[in-house]
């Protein structure tokens, strides 16, 4: 893999041809690729392997494409990324892509780790205190880790704001070690 600037340079150039609109459904189909170079070893060789041909990636693309769907856009993308050998790095294209296109729509998402599952109940609250706090629309994203034992953590982009019981001890103990 040649570096995360060059993942973000292809998720910008494919964003750019193909228009911020269009970005959902192009997400969907790259997820379906990158879930079938997962499963399938003969498809992943295919695109990694510099021994194929572009005439045979080109045909085994094409077969691919009308099982799935692809657009003509999501299929020379994918024969780009591979003949560049960055193909490997789909999954990152595929986190970058979906990054710049919330960023394109002023939104961010966001990911709530709880203790238990809370079945929604506190979704409006919690999206319109991110929004204050971002100045974005948030989509949220549950996770489910029972060791925190109490409390909510937060991660919006980069920025992680943590009231669990096991942060606030990690703290007390860090507090502690310092003395």
């Amino acid at each position: 893999m040649k570096g995360r600037q060059a993942v973000k340079r292809y998720a910008r150039m494919f964003l750019n041809s193909i228009g911020v609109e269009a970005v959902p459904g192009a997400l969907a189909q790259l997820s379906a690729v990158n879930e079938l170079m997962e499963k399938s070893a003969g498809f992943r060789g295919v695109l990694l392997n510099p021994l194929f041909t572009a005439e045979e990636r080109e045909k085994v693309m094409k077969e691919i494409s009308g099982r799935l769907k692809l657009s003509e856009s999501t299929e020379v993308f994918i024969l780009s990324l591979s003949a560049n050998g960055v193909i490997s790095s789909l999954a990152v294209v595929i986190q970058v892509l979906t990054a710049l296109y919330l960023e394109k729509k002023k939104r961010a998402k966001a990911t709530v780790v709880t203790p238990v599952d809370t079945g929604g109940k506190y979704d409006d609250v919690l999206k319109s205190s991110l929004k204050r706090l971002t100045g974005r629309d948030i989509e949220i994203e549950y996770v489910i880790d029972p060791s925190l034992l109490g409390g909510v953590l937060v991660k919006v982009g980069s920025t992680m704001y943590d009231s669990s019981i096991k942060g606030q001890l990690r703290l007390l103990k860090d507090d502690l070690v310092k003395r």
